[in-house]
Order: C-alpha cells, then structure tokens, then sequence
C-alpha cells in the first residue's frame, strides 16, 4: 500500500469512526439496546466496506494508474449493490432498529465520502510519472 492510499484510508475511517461512536449513542437513546445494536451494525458495515473497498483499489492500481477511475466506479458501484442488498436483507429483522441501522449506513457512508474528498484534495499527487517510462 502507497503512502497516500494508506493516508486516504485513515482520513476516512477515523471521522467515521467518530461518526459511528455518536450514532450509537443516539441509537441507544433514540430506540434502546436494539438501536445499539442496529447503529453498531451498520458502522461495521460502512467501515468494512469502504475499508475493503480502498484496499482494493489501492492494490489494483498500484500496478496500473491508469485503471484508478474506472476501478473506484467499478467498487464503488459495487459496494453501493451490496449495501443495498444488506438493507433489503434486513429490512424485517427484529433483532435490531432497521430504522437506526439505515439512517447510520446513510450517515456513515455520507462522512466517509466527504472525508475521502477532503483528504484526497489535500493530496500531493504527481500527475506525471516520475520514472519517465510513459
């Protein structure tokens, strides 16, 4: 992993983790211990997701920059395909606050975005190859 990748992921996870402490708070206050559960729950899923989502994109474009874009859509997509299938999924749980666990996955995933952009804009990134092969 580049320095910057490993930068971006940090600068992403920690407001979100941030994020995802207060939402628990407010998820226990608002709907108890299933609001607890459910805020958890769709932190881990936010966290893990955009987490794996930047490793892998990290790891595919090390190789080839030029494949950034269309493998951060590609991901991106997809992690937006299987947070949409965790929602349908548990859309009649009872075991957690479906409520609290989409609003969090909403939330959460809005805070990472906007961190990864502030993050990346303060990025020093050479736009020309500094071997000079290309």
């Amino acid at each position: 992993m580049q320095a910057n990748d490993a930068r971006l992921l940090r600068g992403s996870a920690v407001p979100t983790a941030a994020v995802a402490i207060v939402a628990m708070i407010v998820g226990t206050l608002v709907a108890g211990s299933k609001g607890l559960i459910g805020a958890a729950f769709a932190s881990v899923v936010v966290l893990v997701f955009f987490s794996l989502g930047q490793l892998a994109i990290g790891r595919i474009t090390d190789g080839n920059p030029f494949m950034i874009m269309n493998m951060a859509m590609l991901t991106y997509l997809v992690q937006v395909g299987a947070v949409a299938i965790l929602l349908f999924a548990f859309a009649d749980a009872t075991w957690f606050d479906t409520k609290v666990f989409a609003i969090v996955i909403l939330a959460a995933t809005l805070v990472w975005i906007a961190a990864q952009v502030r993050v990346f804009s303060k990025l020093k990134i050479a736009y020309v190859e500094p071997d000079g092969k290309r």
